[in-house]
């Protein structure tokens, strides 16, 4: 008996020694190696991308651009098998999403959940999403951002110790303010190169918050500006994001709320109010080109652990969700495109676009796990608001309904007599259909004659926001061979007017592109935009500016 004990614990200790540990995921992050203790660097990024494609032939590298401090910012395209492009896709049904990180480079969650993402997805037996969609990932978007790491910036949120980058590229642009101007070498590039190139039905792009105290560790938004389709938008908010924050708690055991902020910090009960309706921001611009976008705000004083995980588990629950919907979500996209083009062909009196809107609260309430806060006031100081140990739920409304308040009518297209190449190029950079009159016409239009016009006195992103008055005029004009027209009948047509409309409150006008047409300089009488709108479809011989 004893020499059988013996025997069979040898042979228990051979079978242990010989059974391999579980592997290790590989290879890591630089926050999963560090403990969570510090970030990414460009070239760690690089590296952890070359890693990956050594294990698996289910991704290309494209170069989204080259940033002003020369570094190429790497595109990630991903699929089963992966496209080499988006003619690969032509007679293929899989549904293209675009997920973004670090374009604040302070904001590094999203940088290493993307990276994070794409290593688990890879090294799956079978990787999950990649027989219905293709995945474009970008994990450092402001790369020239990303080497400015120090643990002097972004001091008031928990971690990374080593610290992070800064929230500006190379060419001191905020890159989630430049979706109207796009002046950024970064944004000018997403849009060429992922937007028009792939068209993409989602965009997710990943920040970081720094505003008020509360439990949840992730909020999230989608489109607000109104200007977009209505379907598309109602569909985001009633249908898509509450599954996908159910799904998010489910299945990861995660809470989250939609992004916002006290109204009032002194008195909460006031409600959570969400940030501006202007496609000056990347999910609102995606949202006036008819197509989707989330953003994803980690909560900064989470710890740096606990918001890479969530942000990871986010993008997880999204991804289900296209998964499971994609042939709705193809079908809404589709027909919204669709309907956009015919109203352009002939739009009604009915058919509008907002100048300015109303910001109003959503249906239902909005319960945040928060805590009281206390204000401590010193003299010569902006009082402070003190989180205290004291935990609070508050249900409040929740302002992120932006509605109508003045709106114009939608005409059926556009007319600039100007030589304005400069305002051509920026038209067509959007991806936008711009013709040319080669013969001249005479037709009614309706002109806006300026009463007013106020440039801001603080510099914004470099300009000198415009502020205008004035009225509308209806009236025979002859435009000149050579004058562009840019017709609404075609899928971009809110976006066009976004950018035109004389009103728009983030279109040309208001970042300066228009301004020396404008400014009395010349003369002492009023001016005129020199952008008509026409209302009535007329036949005029044109062709195509490449």
């Amino acid at each position: 008996m004893k020499k059988l004990f013996e025997g069979l614990f040898i042979l228990w200790i051979v079978f242990f020694v010989s059974v391999p540990a579980p592997a290790q995921k590989t290879p890591l992050t630089v926050a999963e190696s560090s403990n969570f203790t510090a970030t990414s660097r460009y070239a760690d990024v690089i590296s952890f991308i070359e890693a990956l494609q050594r294990q698996s032939n289910l991704f290309h590298v494209e170069t989204l651009c080259t940033s002003a401090e020369g570094r190429k910012v790497p595109l990630l395209i991903v699929g089963n098998p992966v496209p080499n492009s988006p003619r690969d896709l032509k007679y293929d049904d899989r549904m293209v999403v675009y997920i973004q990180a670090n374009i604040h480079a302070g904001e590094v969650e999203g940088k290493e959940a993307v990276l994070m993402l794409l290593r688990d997805i890879l090294q799956q037996e079978n990787p999950p999403y990649l027989d219905k969609l293709v995945l474009l990932l970008e994990p450092i978007f402001n790369a020239d951002g990303n080497e400015k790491i120090s643990p002097g910036n972004r001091r008031n949120q928990d971690g990374p110790k080593a610290g992070v980058g800064i929230r500006y590229n190379g060419q001191n642009f905020d890159l989630n303010r430049d979706g109207m101007k796009l002046e950024s070498i970064e944004v000018r590039a997403l849009v060429k190169n992922v937007l028009l190139k792939w068209d993409p039905v989602l965009l997710v792009d990943c920040h970081t918050t720094d505003g008020s105290y509360h439990e949840e560790p992730l909020t999230f938004s989608a489109v607000l500006n109104p200007n977009g389709s209505q379907a598309v938008l109602r569909y985001m908010w009633d249908n898509m994001m509450p599954a996908i924050q159910k799904r998010f708690k489910e299945k990861f055991h995660t809470l989250s709320i939609p992004y916002g902020n006290w109204r009032d910090r002194s008195n909460p009960e006031k409600g959570w109010q969400t940030f501006g309706h202007q496609p000056r921001y990347l999910t609102n611009y995606v949202g006036v080109r008819n197509r989707m976008a989330i953003l994803i705000e980690n909560y900064a004083h989470a710890d740096f652990k606990t918001r890479v995980y969530g942000n990871y588990n986010y993008l997880r629950s999204i991804l289900d969700y296209f998964y499971e919907n994609r042939d709705e979500i193809a079908r809404l996209i589709k027909q919204t495109d669709q309907g956009t083009i015919h109203r352009g062909m002939n739009p009604t009196a009915q058919d509008s676009f907002a100048v300015e809107v109303d910001l109003q609260p959503q249906k239902e309430k909005v319960t945040i796990l928060g805590w009281k806060t206390k204000i401590e006031k010193k003299e010569g100081r902006q009082p402070r608001f003190i989180r205290t140990d004291e935990k609070k739920t508050y249900v409040v409304p929740y302002y992120t309904h932006f509605v109508p308040k003045k709106q114009v009518r939608f005409p059926y297209g556009y007319l600039i007599p100007v030589y304005a190449p400069d305002i051509t190029q920026k038209l067509l950079q959007h991806g936008i259909t711009v013709e040319k009159l080669t013969e001249p016409v005479k037709i009614e239009v309706e002109a806006f004659k300026l009463d007013e016009m106020k440039g801001s006195l603080r510099l914004f992103q470099g300009h000198r926001m415009n502020s205008v008055k004035g009225k509308y005029v209806m009236q025979k004009k002859e435009f000149p061979a050579g004058a562009l027209f840019v017709s609404t009948a075609q899928p971009l047509a809110n976006l066009v007017a976004s950018l035109l409309e004389p009103e728009s409150d983030d279109g040309l006008l208001v970042w300066n592109f228009f301004d020396r047409y404008l400014a009395a300089e010349w003369r002492r009488t009023p001016q005129t935009y020199p952008v008509y709108k026409l209302y009535t479809p007329v036949n005029l011989v044109k062709k195509v500016v490449n």
